[in-house]
């Protein structure tokens, strides 16, 4: 069945061949956008949505979400507000509960949170594991996962395992060996968090090298809390993306910008940790393709708002609007290499975000205000 959506009085392709578009309509066939042009050419379809002159952009894209968890960790929020520093070891209050729930509560969580994202307009999610650090529960997590999306991402190599706090050695044996071995199925791509009080240079190449001879994509959690070589490992691997990228040098800066591998900024992350914001201005000045995504996850950036994230960077990031929502959508898709979303053009996924709003600036001129009066995902109406 076809629908035209026609009456849109702002149309964000990301398309150089349609740009944004005025008095605009898109027709859907089955899971796809079959036509894009002006209302007043449009053909005829099977249903007719009429947008009374709102906006349209392509679903959002959320490369970088951490959904496979248990547990609670306010206290740690709470403390951190009340002026505590922000460090990689909170993880673990995570890994406990998580290894403690069924599979059922675990799976409960995981459509909770991609049904909340789903009502705000981001219609494809990544989603890593790393809340298990054992073999079964890395796995398990990726298995319930890969259920709801084929964006999954292997991350064992999240923090050391507890049981191997005074033999991280072992633990890298383990994340590349048995547990990988476990996990690659339902994997797409691997992870891992190179950072201090996690996993150093030396260790985070064993990680994505072994990932990597099992057919998996690597990208990297690189330089969020300090400086270090994560960015610069990332593009010497061909990483799809290097994701935070708080702490850049300008060898940094020219490495991604020589490269294919996409700077993923979380700013959900500095918000909620009190840190320093990355610098997008500089990298997007440099010609880095530069995505946004929510980095939902219990402890550092609790929202699936990508509207949020749009915000923030416009506000504190050096990041236009227009940039912003590219980012979230078009640059997310980047760093997932795919070429069928983020996009609203003939042939590409027909999912689509209708705002409640003329134009898609409204995404930073009105924070924190609900702005989606419609989705589509694959071509079927949502919201």
């Amino acid at each position: 069945m076809s629908t035209l959506i026609t009456n849109l009085g702002s149309l964000v392709t990301n398309d150089p061949a349609l740009g944004t578009r005025t008095a605009a309509a898109v027709v859907i066939d089955g899971d796809r956008i079959a036509w894009v042009g002006a209302a007043a050419a449009a053909p005829d379809t099977d249903h007719r949505f009429d947008a009374e002159g709102r906006a349209m952009i392509p679903g959002f894209v959320d490369s970088h979400a951490h959904l496979v968890f248990a547990g609670d960790r306010t206290a740690e929020f709470n403390a951190r507000m009340s002026g505590q520093s922000y460090s990689a070891g909170g993880i673990r209050t995570t890994v406990a509960a998580t290894r403690a729930a069924t599979d059922a509560e675990l799976e409960a969580n995981l459509t909770r949170f991609i049904g909340e994202a789903l009502r705000q307009g981001t219609t494809t999610i990544e989603c890593k594991s790393g809340y298990g650090l054992t073999t079964e529960d890395e796995a398990r997590a990726l298995r319930i996962a890969a259920a709801h999306t084929p964006e999954t991402t292997y991350l064992g190599a999240h923090v050391v395992a507890p049981e191997f706090k005074d033999d991280p050695a072992a633990y890298v044996d383990l994340v590349t060996g048995e547990m990988l071995d476990a996990c690659a199925p339902y994997a797409r791509w691997v992870d891992v968090f190179c950072e201090q009080g996690a996993f150093d240079g030396d260790q985070a190449r064993a990680v994505l090298t072994a990932g990597v001879k099992r057919g998996l994509i690597p990208r990297v959690h690189a330089n969020q809390l300090h400086h270090g070589p994560g960015v610069q490992l990332a593009v010497e691997l061909g990483a799809a993306s290097a994701d935070h990228c708080t702490h850049l040098t300008d060898a940094d800066v020219d490495a991604l910008a020589g490269g294919d591998t996409v700077a993923t900024l979380l700013p959900g992350a500095e918000f909620s940790t009190r840190a320093k914001y990355p610098d997008a201005r500089r990298l997007l000045d440099a010609g880095v393709t530069v995505a946004l995504s929510t980095d939902c996850n219990p402890g550092s950036s609790f929202t699936s708002s990508m509207a949020f994230c749009i915000a923030v960077a416009v506000r504190e990031m050096g990041m236009t609007p227009d940039e912003a929502v590219y980012a979230a959508t078009a640059g997310g898709a980047h760093a997932l290499r795919r070429t069928d979303v983020g996009v609203v053009a003939p042939g590409a996924r027909a999912d689509l975000l209708l705002l409640d709003a003329p134009s898609a600036v409204h995404l930073a001129y009105r924070p924190g205000v609900p702005l989606t009066a419609a989705v589509w995902q694959g071509g079927v109406r949502k919201v």
